[in-house]
């Protein structure tokens, strides 16, 4: 067995990551009071630090408060305070790893009943069939959207600095909004951003352009990327490899490879085109291709729970082992690995038809054994994917409720006057 995926790896910013595996981003929806980060998240990632990871990317905290993935999602933008994300960062390096923050804005996938706005390149709804309604429907954002949203991932970034991040991961996959525009099938524009994939990268170059000059030379950056949107007509691996080359010279230190969306969760390893149905490592077959011209590390990141897997994936040549859903299940994961061992349970497998539905029993799933961890208890991956689902929904209920308030509490003392620019 080779020891490779315990060997350290060195990255363009000069940081020095312990070992070969990546905590991946996983939405934790455990904000506090403010949509701030609290108690349960802080106690989460010391739990994920004593487990022996490389690097641990936090799940996406929102640069835009007016624009979240679900109500209890964290944000950090100008008006934050600072205190909450330096313990955030703390415990995280309390382990003696490296964390780095996912900085991520929603775009069209925010869901219906949110306050606040649903942004896209162009006014395409999602289409997810009789689930359609449960996001909002977008409306094309103006230049001066889009340079304020290159302004609040740059302030975004210079914050999580401030606050003691190593690094952040600009969310560009997963038909997030820079996501959004990189698709042909939803970004329908005829201006800079729009036609070309030199246009429709423009955003995501230029957010990466000013989150680099926001930062200092030593703080890691890097960018997670669909290997492909698995849909016909989408985002596919040749844009990739393109988009990965316009980034090599912008300063970037990794590339996190994943795929899918709502549409088409291939993330979850259900994709609506049927092109990846292995059980681990699910977008290998397309990481390996891109590894062998890519200027930059990548990443990569699907499914992946047995070092087996792990060490089959850097030999590959890629250069780091992201894992989700496996240390939702099992936080101290790669400790067992570099001891010889396996994980003793394995989260329960959705097999339903709608894929949609099954996508979202699987999250919600994942984020009720992240729970579990916050509360200090231990991960029970046997709890059944409806049961998890409704208890989520209520949850959310109560958090919308949350959410709704301090918007509107934000926006009466002007804390947010500019957001909606």
């Amino acid at each position: 067995m080779t020891s490779e995926l315990f060997s350290m790896l060195s990255l363009r910013s000069g940081q020095v990551l312990g070992n070969r595996i990546a905590k991946a981003a996983m939405e934790e929806n455990l904000a506090d009071e403010g949509q701030l980060p609290g108690r349960r998240l802080l106690e989460l990632y010391r739990r994920w630090a004593a487990g022996g990871t490389g690097l641990l990317i936090t799940g996406n905290v929102m640069v835009h408060a007016e624009a979240l993935t679900g109500p209890a999602g964290v944000v950090l933008d100008e008006a934050a305070p600072l205190k909450p994300f330096a313990e955030w960062a703390e415990a995280g390096k309390s382990g003696g790893g490296t964390i780095w923050m996912q900085i991520n804005h929603p775009g069209r996938q925010v869901q219906s009943g949110m306050p606040g706005v649903v942004w896209g390149p162009s006014a395409v709804g999602i289409d997810l069939g009789r689930h359609s309604s449960r996001f909002g429907r977008p409306v094309a954002m103006t230049p001066e959207q889009i340079d304020a949203t290159v302004t609040r991932f740059a302030v975004t970034a210079r914050r999580a600095e401030e606050a003691g991040f190593d690094g952040v991961e600009i969310h560009a996959a997963h038909g997030y909004l820079l996501s959004q525009f990189l698709s042909p099938l939803v970004n329908k524009r005829t201006d800079q951003w729009g036609g070309s994939l030199e246009n429709r990268a423009r955003l995501l170059l230029d957010i990466v352009r000013a989150v680099r000059a926001a930062v200092s030379p030593s703080f890691g950056v890097g960018v997670k990327l669909n290997s492909a949107d698995f849909q016909r007509g989408g985002f596919d691996a040749d844009d990739a490899r393109q988009v990965i080359e316009m980034l090599a010279p912008l300063g970037v230190d990794l590339v996190e490879v994943s795929g899918g969306s709502y549409e088409s969760p291939a993330m979850t390893g259900r994709p609506a085109d049927e092109r990846t149905q292995a059980r681990e490592a699910y977008f290998l077959d397309l990481a390996k291709e891109l590894a062998r011209t890519s200027p930059v590390p990548l990443m990569l990141t699907g499914g992946i729970t047995r070092r087996e897997t792990a060490e089959k994936v850097l030999a590959e040549g890629v250069a780091l082992v992201g894992i989700g859903t496996a240390l939702a299940v099992t936080p101290d994961l790669p400790a067992r690995w570099r001891h010889g061992r396996e994980a003793d349970r394995r989260m329960r497998p959705v097999s339903w038809s709608d894929k949609a539905l099954a996508s979202a029993a699987s999250m919600a799933q994942v984020r009720h054994q992240m729970r579990r961890i916050a509360h200090g208890q231990a991960p029970r991956p046997g709890t059944h994917p409806a049961r998890a689902l409704l208890c989520e929904q209520g949850r959310q209920r109560r958090a919308l409720r949350s959410y709704r308030t301090w918007l509107a509490s934000s926006w009466h003392t002007g804390t947010t006057a500019s957001r909606a620019a």
